[in-house]
Formats: C-alpha cells, structure tokens, sequence
C-alpha cells in the first residue's frame, strides 16, 4: 500500500542531501535502535540497518522513499502519527510518537524521536531522528499481545465507544454531556480532569468542567485569556497531546503558569468538530506526565467524534430551553402587585427535562374598590402552541376583567374562545373574587380542582360544588360558589400537576396538600410555597407535568374605612349625598378632596334620577385611595359621548372623568354601580 503525507508537496523545491548517514554510536546498535534521515521535498528515507529491522523492511526490496515506513503505520495510528509530524514539521520543533506498525502480520509497538532541520533560509527541509521497538508485540498492559488479547482489545474498546454513546444518547442538556464523560472516560484513562468548552459570541466559554478548582476555571474563561491550545484548536480542527508540563511550556511559552495552576501535567485537546466546524473542545488532563499510546490516542480522537454530536444536540436543546423559559416568563406575571385586600405569592414549577413550555398560568388583577381577581388555569399538552393559547386566555382574562364581569360570564366569554380554536383544545380555569369589604371569595371554575381556604387557626376547607366541565366542553352558564374567607386567612390555587402524580391521585393529592397547609405555620407566603412545592413535587423526582401554585393572604376592609348611606328616590337625592360625603370625609381628615367629592357624588346621583332606577345608595371608602360609589337597581351602561355646544346635557361623565384618577362601572345581580377612584393626598 502506497501512502503518503498529505502535506508533503507543499513544501518547496527537491533539496535531498546525498552524504552518508552519520556513523551511529556502537551502544545504538546494541539497544536495538535504529537511525533515519527523511529529506522532505524529495521523500527519500534514509534508514539505517536497525531501523530497517525494527520496521521489518527488507533491505533487498527497499526503495528508498518514505511512503516503505508510511505505508506500515496502523490505520487507526496513522492519522494523528501525520498530523503531529506535520506540526512539527511547521512549527519547526522536535516529536516523540508511539505508535503500531504492521509488521510480517503482527502488530508490533515501536517509538520514534526526531527533530526538524532548516535550510539557510530557515525553510524545514530534513527530518532526522530515530525509532526502536517498544515491546515485541503488546497490549495497554505491556505483555506480549497474542490474536486473542487482540481481540480482547477490540472488544474492550467497542465497549467503551457503545457505553459512551449509549450515555450521550440519553444525553439532553450540556451538562448531561459534561456527566457522561467524566463518568465514562476519566476512569478508564486514569484522567484526573475534564474541561469542554464551546464558542460563545467570540470567545470561548467553559460549560462543564470536572477536577479543577473555580479560581482556574475563571482564570480561562476570562475575556482577555491567551488561549494558545484553544486556538490552535479553532484554526487546526484536530486533536493533539501533550505528555508533559515540559512539552505544555515549549509548545506555548506564553502559558507557563497554566500546568501549575491547574494542577495537572498531561493533556488530550480533543476539538469537537460537527459538520466542519468546531462545536467545542473537550480537554481531558492527566495529574502525572503520561504519553498515551496510540491506541488509546485513537479511542480518544473516535470518543470525542461522539461527544461532538451530543454536544450539539444539547447545545440546540440548551437554546430552544432558554427559549421557552424565555417564552414561559413573558406569558406569566413579572411580579405579583401589591394590593391592600391581598398580599400574594406564586409559583411556576415547568415540567422535567425534554418537555417544552406548558400551559398552567395564574394571575392576580386588581378590580374596583379594593377587591382583587385571583385566576389560575391549565392549557391541556405541552409545547409552544399551548402556550400561545395560555398567553392568549390570560390576556382575555386580564381585559374581561376591566369590564368588572362576574365570575361565572368570563368563565362563559372563555368558553367561546376556546370553542373557537378547535375541537381538540382545552383549558381549566378558577377565577376568584375577593372582596374585602364583604369578607368573601366568589368562585367560578371549569373543570380545575377547587381552591382551599386556610383559617389562621389552621383548619383546611376545599370550595364545594362539583364544578363545571372544562372550557372548551362547558356548557354555560357556570356556578358560583361565595365563601367566607377568615381576616389573614390563606386562599390557595393550584393546578392538577402541583397534587397528580403517577404515585397520588388527585383526591389524595388534596389531602396531603391539606395536610401539609395545616402545618404550615404562619410561613412567610415563598416560603410556604417552597415548602408546598419541595413537599409535593420533589426535585429529585422526575415531574411528568407543569405546575403553578398561588397563595393570597386576605385583609378584610377596616369598619371604620367605609361608609354607606341610602338615598331618597327623588330630587333631594343629590343634595343628600354631598352632605354624606363632607361629613364623612371631615371626619377622616380628608377635607381637600372633600370639594372635588360632592360634585362627583352628585352627578353620581343625578346620573341615576334621570336615566336610571332606585333604590339608590352611596358609599365611601377610604384606602390607598378614596373611593366613592353610586347603586341603582338598573343595568344600563353609562357612556361617555361627544357633546356639541348648544348641548344642555350629556357633559355629566365627562365632568367625571375629569375629576377622577379613575372610574368605571360594575354590574350585579340586583343592578350596578358606578365608581371613582381619587389619589390620596401626600402624608406631610
């Protein structure tokens, strides 16, 4: 078989050298080692009668060329044998390679030191060195290897490779791969460290590393970091090694601190190519100075083949993670707001490794007069269109919600929505009322497991009603459930995945969550989340399904923050209201919004002599902001419309939208009100 260096044409006009081969010393000749003179651009070899014995040439049959000793080099050896003669040969310095021949049918372990001469003009020109036999013919152990220890290797060796792969396959995010191999490749070297890299915007950046201390980890991740194996990685894209903290120093003068510093004192620099480009490096190092044989040069360089796939794969997995987290923290709550009815806390828990982004949300929207929706739902499936129909329930929820709509018709208005995606699509929900001047929660939900109200003595109560069937299979109109929440009592949402597990159905789910509710000692609301979450979801434990956990602690409106009167069905209505509110607000010191009050307290009232109907009623409350309310027993919307100037009327609402900071309407079962919302003054 004819082989030749594949860089070898490239390097200039025929400068062979004719002389004789230097007399060798008698103790070479004695040692068995044998001499060689390789001129470069003609690709004459110059062997010495040793150095044809430790090749098995014979000296009859020789041709004098170099492609005799290539054509010899094992297959699975030939290919970093080249590469670090090439380097050599370029970078003008000296190699020590061990590697097999094939030699008479056997494989044989030889060794072979040589150095580069330049010509005047400093061009590399000649190699000149020597190469003696290493053992007869043996394996990592050194003994005499016979066709069965052979095959043993080869055995051994396929094991390695299937065991490495089998572990990459299961491999999903980097720092699986950064596991696998430190679990299955360290070891069986005797390697005491582990380092991949990859590219990231220009540099590159350490993901997993095993064996060295963080000082030298931040040492190489540093920006400004002289990089000398790294980028010879980048421009080369092929592995090489390094026998010796000597050898680390010669081949980069620019690092001699590193070896000391890292603590280790021989390595294999294994870049990780994919596709043509470098996905990374993996660098395994050793605590001792070890030349590594070319067998075990030759798994390395077919080991690092594998990683460099499950690194990649981990890698686009890493980013489309990144992404749904991205996604997942767009579509929920930044930060829950601080409202004075409640104080809330919430959790989000995503499913484990391999699903995408998934469908539980929750939310905490701030109504009229203190009261606060707490909502909480579950997109059937995982992945990036559930998510999309969980972004756009919430949204839904959030805007039905400015409407002031009850319960039971925005769990109505979602069922349409859904119905309107298709038939295989489903959602949960529970929306909740909390209204602070009542004390009570109104509950509506589709087909999600009822909320639990926690007294501050620790009793544990589950909303009744069976529910109704989910959005999307519903048939309105939807049940509403009040309950009486206790002054600093808990009201507690969750979704199926917080409570259901493959061990728990959903009813003993419940009761362990009561359980652990009952116990929980008046927490700091996260960390009566935590404590929930770790307790029902353990880390540990593979989480088939998403969750999301929201816990509100109520504050009931103080009695003497509101007030409340009937009004007159007649003219004096008006009148009577603006004496209502100096008074009261006289007595709560408020006497500079007391002016702006009466006139939207009376257009409040006029608004509903004239278009509306009795009994009517007002109500003040005093809280982050004053708020001032009308009843009637009708439920015509108000509107604000463009008057003209020979208008008389019509300029009510736009009075009051003009005096207020806010103002709305709301319906109930008996009729409306119309409210305001006024800033209080600064506290001087």
């Amino acid at each position: 078989m004819s082989r030749s260096w594949p860089w070898q044409d490239s390097l200039g006009a025929d400068k062979t050298d004719t002389t004789d081969t230097t007399d060798f010393a008698e103790a070479f000749r004695a040692a068995g080692i044998g001499a060689w003179d390789w001129f470069l651009d003609s690709g004459v070899l110059k062997l010495d009668e040793n150095a044809m014995a430790v090749m098995g040439i014979d000296p009859d049959r020789y041709d004098g060329l170099i492609n005799a000793w290539t054509s010899l080099v094992h297959p699975d050896d030939y290919p970093w044998v080249a590469e670090d003669t090439r380097r050599a040969v370029y970078t003008g310095g000296s190699f020590d390679q061990e590697f097999r021949i094939c030699r008479h049918g056997t494989t044989v372990w030889v060794r072979s030191r040589g150095r580069v001469l330049a010509d005047a003009d400093g061009r590399p020109y000649r190699l000149v060195g020597v190469i003696w036999e290493t053992a007869p013919s043996r394996g990592d152990s050194g003994e005499p290897e016979t066709e069965p220890d052979a095959e043993v290797r080869g055995t051994e060796r396929a094991a390695r490779i299937q065991d490495l792969a089998s572990a990459l396959a299961e491999a999903v995010t980097s720092q699986d791969v950064v596991t696998a191999v430190a679990d299955r490749v360290l070891p069986p070297f005797g390697a005491s460290g582990l380092i991949i890299q990859v590219p990231d915007r220009g540099i590159m950046r350490v993901i997993g590393a095993v064996g060295y201390s963080q000082s030298f980890i931040d040492v190489i991740n540093a920006p400004a970091a002289d990089l000398g194996p790294v980028e010879e990685a980048m421009s080369t894209h092929r592995p090489w090694f390094v026998s010796s903290a000597e050898e680390f120093v010669q081949r980069y003068p620019r690092m001699p601190g590193i070896p000391a510093l890292g603590g280790k004192q021989a390595w294999a620099f294994l870049p990780l190519v994919v596709s043509g480009h470098v996905a990374g490096l993996c660098v395994i190092s050793f605590a001792y100075p070890r030349r590594l044989t070319g067998a075990e040069r030759a798994l390395l360089i077919a080991l690092s083949g594998l990683i460099a796939q499950a690194l990649e794969r981990a890698r686009l997995f890493d980013a489309e993670h990144a992404r749904a987290q991205a996604l997942q923290r767009a579509l929920l709550p930044q930060e829950l707001p601080v409202l004075p009815a409640v104080t809330a806390a919430a959790q989000y828990l995503p499913a484990g490794q391999g699903m995408d982004v998934g469908g539980d949300w929750y939310d905490v929207i701030p109504l009229s007069a203190d009261r606060v929706a707490l909502v909480i739902g579950d997109v059937m499936g995982h992945g990036l269109p559930e998510a999309v129909i969980m972004g756009r329930l919430r949204t839904a929820v959030q805007t039905l919600s400015d409407l002031e709509m009850p319960p039971d018709e925005i769990l109505g208005r979602l069922n349409d929505l859904v119905n309107g995606l298709g038939d295989d699509t489903f959602a949960t929900c529970l929306y909740a009322i909390y209204d602070p001047t009542t004390a009570t929660c109104s509950v509506a939900r589709a087909g999600h497991p009822p909320l639990a109200i926690v007294c501050p003595d620790g009793r544990v109560s589950f909303a009744k009603g069976n529910g109704d069937p989910p959005l999307g299979v519903a048939d309105p109109p939807f049940e509403v459930v009040d309950l009486p929440v206790p002054e600093d009592g808990l009201i507690v949402l969750y979704t199926d995945g917080l409570i259901e597990s493959a061990e728990r159905d959903v009813d003993s789910g419940m009761s362990r969550l009561a359980e652990l509710l009952r116990s929980h000692h008046a927490q700091d609301l996260d960390q009566l989340c935590d404590s929930l979450t770790e307790a029902l979801m353990p880390a540990d434990r593979q989480r088939p399904d998403d969750a999301a956990l929201l816990v509100a602690q109520v504050h009931a409106t103080a009695p003497d923050a509101i007030a409340t009167w009937s009004l007159p069905e007649n003219a004096q209505a008006a009148s009577a209201a603006r004496q209502h509110v100096r008074e009261t607000l006289g007595a709560w010191h408020l006497n500079d919004l007391a002016l702006t009050t009466e006139m939207l307290a009376s257009e409040l009232v006029a608004n509903v002599v004239r278009h509306a109907r009795g009994p009517a009623s007002l109500r003040l409350m005093r809280s982050r902001s004053l708020v001032c309310e009308v009843f009637d027993g009708s439920q015509t919307t108000p509107r604000i419309r463009r008057t003209s100037w020979t208008d008389e009327g019509g300029r009510g609402l736009q009075l009051i939208s003009a005096l207020s900071d806010r103002w709305g309407t709301r319906y109930m079962p008996t009729g409306k009100c119309i409210w305001t919302e006024q800033s209080l003054p600064a506290q001087g």
